[in-house]
Parts: C-alpha cells; sequence; structure tokens
C-alpha cells in the first residue's frame, strides 16, 4: 500500500508471535456513517479531517467524499458539511478569522483513491492509495480553503496524475 504519512499501520503480537495488523479495512457494504461521514446531498457521504498532528476537535482541513464526484458537488457538500457538523454559516473561515481576511480561492478537488481503515475501537483512519491496490475505494478530496496548502496534502494531479485526476 502507498500511504503518503497520514496513516500508519498499528499491529500487535499474536499468541503465535507473529505480528497482525490490529485493524481491519471497511468496504463499501458497510454503512460509511459508522465511519463519521455524514450522509448529505441525497447520499453522499462526507468528513472532515484534520491535520495528522492536530488535536482531537479541531477543524478540518480536508474534506473526502466516498465516490467520484463533481468539483461543485464538493464544494456543496463539504458547505452542508460544515454547516451540519460545526454549525458554520460561513464555511470558508474558522471560527475567530477575520470575515475581511482575503481567502485563498477555493482549491480544486480531486478523484483519487483511499483506503479506509477500522480499528477495533471504532476509530478510523484514511491512507491514500493507487486504483487497483487491496481494499482502494474511489474518494473525492479537496483541502479546505482557510487551511494552508500544507496542512494537508492530497495526491496532485500535477504531480502523479496515475494517483490522481482533477475533478471537473
Amino acid at each position: 500500500m502507498t500511504t503518503t504519512g497520514l496513516h500508519d499501520l498499528a499491529t500487535s503480537l499474536g499468541d503465535d508471535g507473529t505480528t497482525h495488523p490490529v485493524e481491519r479495512i471497511w468496504t463499501s457494504d458497510q454503512d460509511p456513517a459508522v465511519l463519521g461521514f455524514t450522509p448529505v446531498l441525497g447520499g453522499l457521504y462526507i468528513t472532515g479531517l484534520p491535520t495528522p498532528d492536530a488535536d482531537p476537535g479541531d477543524h478540518p482541513a480536508l474534506f473526502v467524499l466516498l465516490g467520484h464526484h463533481r468539483w461543485a458537488t464538493t464544494i456543496h457538500a463539504a458547505a452542508l458539511y460544515m454547516q451540519r457538523a460545526h454549525a458554520w454559516t460561513r464555511w470558508c473561515l474558522y471560527p475567530g478569522d477575520d470575515p475581511g481576511d482575503v481567502i485563498p480561492r477555493i482549491p480544486r478537488a480531486v478523484h483519487t483513491h483511499a483506503a479506509i481503515h477500522c480499528h477495533p475501537e471504532d476509530t478510523w483512519t484514511l491512507a491514500w492509495d493507487r486504483p487497483g491496490e487491496p481494499g482502494a475505494v474511489p474518494v473525492t478530496a479537496m483541502r479546505h480553503p482557510a487551511a494552508l496548502a500544507t496542512a494537508a496534502s492530497t495526491p496532485d494531479p500535477d504531480r502523479d496524475p496515475q494517483a490522481a485526476l482533477w475533478a471537473s
């Protein structure tokens, strides 16, 4: 599996002395809501992810939708997610930000793939993956416009067109 530092496999030592992963991979027949994805727009599932070094409860730096969707759909879903999950009416600013500050233009969404790992304690992590890898599911990802570009790395179609494509 190819990762970009968003996820490390946790392991434990089995009774027979061999190392085993202490998680399972999510499959598309499981309920995405169990993983923290919020249903929006009639069946689309989205979640917001903080930066890898964030404290629990921090604001999202990245949005991930299950499946491949249009860029405009991603923007709409992210706005709905921020309204429902954080009660924000202006999703492009973080709480306490000056509304007069210039926000960089909304980043483009990318179509990529990820493996979603479910841990036994009902937490989950996401790792970018290539199509065809075991457990890889199609996702659309977009960094939060108020997050620094370096805060939420997503696969870059300009650098690696086999890992991601720009959403139209």
